[in-house]
């Protein structure tokens, strides 16, 4: 589909990626972008029009589908990460990561599903991870959660292939944002991962490895577990101390 005279729904898009990709399809000839939030004051984007949403209350995003009829793209960024593992880490954080990066996109995807077929198919753009084909310690509850929503975005691009939505992946590694700032290592630019993301739903591509970070975890996948933790261990030793 084309980003031109489209109108998308970005979740999150008071900062960080959501506001980049918010900002991009403004300036890529989007002709309305909502922009929401839980907290809409947070939006400081101009030319977008604000919505309240909360992706993990089914009435707000009821409410959201209600506002925003004419939506031919959703783009599904919004999300958390709580720093808990899975055996010794709270596992009410552990739910709520889910219920938000998983459970969250998927209610958005069920709700606009219906949307996107009146409007002619569309895209649905989800805002993935490296982390969705590899853990680490203070980052399983967050890896699990991406590896789930991987998961759902392939299942619901075969359930949506009859309307004609596209459902495209997008994995990265560090962006440039807050839930990155502790880290000192190449970060991708929010702006370059909008434009890639948009990229890929303008040449209807189902998956994005936006950096070589999510490239390189991908290629690995054929390894044996073992072999793949190991790589994954040299890997990430080399960044930190790069």
């Amino acid at each position: 589909m084309d980003i031109n005279d489209s109108v998308a729904l970005v979740t999150g898009a008071n900062r960080g990626l959501g506001r980049a990709i918010a900002q991009r399809l403004l300036e890529r000839g989007a002709r309305k972008v909502y922009a929401t939030a839980r907290r809409p004051e947070t939006v400081d984007l101009t030319g977008v029009e604000v919505l309240a949403l909360d992706i993990t209350d089914p009435a707000s995003v009821s409410a959201a589908a209600a506002a925003a009829p004419d939506v031919s793209l959703l783009v599904n960024n919004a999300g958390i990460q709580t720093g808990a593992d899975l055996v010794a880490g709270s596992q009410d954080a552990v739910r709520r990561e889910l219920e938000t990066n998983m459970f969250g996109h998927l209610g958005m995807i069920r709700e606009f599903a219906p949307t996107l077929a009146t409007n002619g198919g569309g895209a649905i753009v989800n805002v993935l991870s490296a982390m969705s084909w590899f853990g680490a310690k203070g980052a399983g509850a967050y890896h699990l959660t991406k590896a789930a929503a991987w998961a759902m975005s392939n299942s619901v691009r075969l359930e949506l292939a009859a309307q004609n939505t596209l459902v495209t992946a997008v994995h990265l590694g560090l962006a440039d944002t807050d839930m990155a700032a502790g880290w000192q290592v190449d970060k991708i630019a929010p702006s370059d991962l909008a434009d890639a993301a948009l990229d890929g739903v303008e040449s209807g591509s189902a998956e994005v490895l936006a950096d070589r970070w999510s490239r390189d975890v991908k290629s690995r996948l054929p390894l044996t577990p073992e072999e793949f933790n190991a790589a994954m261990d040299r890997a990430l030793a080399a960044l930190t101390a790069a």
